[in-house]
């Protein structure tokens, strides 16, 4: 899925140039999925797959196809290109390797999940593997969309440093709502990147949104005919708390995590 639990490139940076009043600690991230391997075929890349972690450890993963023949994200209206779309929290231990060693293990819980109606069964593992290059890979088992069969897989994800934006210091902000007919919706925004999803039935609404210096910040995948907040979580002065209500069209979302806090241990 997504290798949340490496150790963050924010180990890399000095923390008081990231930050100053807020402590974005190593469990969040944001990753980019190099490939994505079936066993035992060779590995490829047919989507554009970016995980945004927050400190706390909430995600949003979303996986779009790209364009035949091309290497650019596709940011088209067809929820069709959406190949999975997953919100929820994520978790990870040391364990046994049977060879006197230990792995690092993570688990990765569905609170939405695009592909069930029932996400909390569809929680999926996988065991990391730091590479010299400063990738991880990702080994496991999960079901093959092409297929339908439980298959062996491996996932290549690179980190790339959560940075600020128009302000000193890195920005996070989750907000959800959650209605008793089953609508729910996330938003992860760290840092230069933004991504949201949103479930009511079979209706599916997703978004990502992308900071760059030269071009500030632009949406870069809109699927879907719901309302995000995520234009609300970019603006670097949305100063709320947690617990606050935020109202976004008819629904009123819930800030459950902002820059301040402290992560969960």
């Amino acid at each position: 899925m997504t290798p949340d639990i490496r150790t963050s490139s924010l180990q890399k940076t000095p923390l008081l140039h990231l930050l100053k009043t807020t402590e974005v600690t190593t469990m969040c991230s944001i990753s980019l999925r190099k490939h994505i391997r079936w066993l035992p075929d060779e590995a490829s890349e047919p989507t554009s797959t970016i995980v945004v972690t927050s400190p706390q450890r909430r995600y949003v993963d979303l996986r779009i196809y790209r364009p035949e023949n091309s290497e650019k994200t596709w940011t088209g209206q067809e929820v069709s290109r959406l190949e999975w779309g997953i919100a929820g929290t994520s978790s990870s231990w040391l364990r046994d390797d049977g060879k006197g060693g230990q792995i690092r293990h993570s688990q990765w819980n569905h609170w939405i999940d695009s592909r069930t109606t029932e996400p909390e069964n569809a929680t999926d593992e996988g065991d990391m593997f730091p590479q010299p290059d400063g990738t991880t890979l990702e080994t496991g088992s999960m079901v093959n969309p092409a297929t339908g069969r439980e298959t062996a897989y491996e996932e290549l994800w690179l980190d790339v440093d959560p940075t600020a934006t128009s302000i000193s210091e890195v920005k996070v902000v989750v907000l959800q709502v959650e209605t008793e007919n089953g609508y729910r919706g996330s938003v992860v925004r760290l840092g230069q990147y933004c991504q949201g999803i949103l479930r009511e039935g079979e209706l599916i609404t997703a978004e990502r949104w992308e900071w760059k210096k030269e071009d500030g910040w632009k949406r870069t995948i809109r699927m879907g005919d719901g309302v995000l907040p995520c234009e609300r979580a970019l603006d670097d002065g949305f100063a709320v708390t947690r617990g606050e209500a935020v109202e976004v069209g008819e629904r009123t979302w819930k800030v459950v995590e902002v820059s301040e806090e402290q992560p969960r241990l």
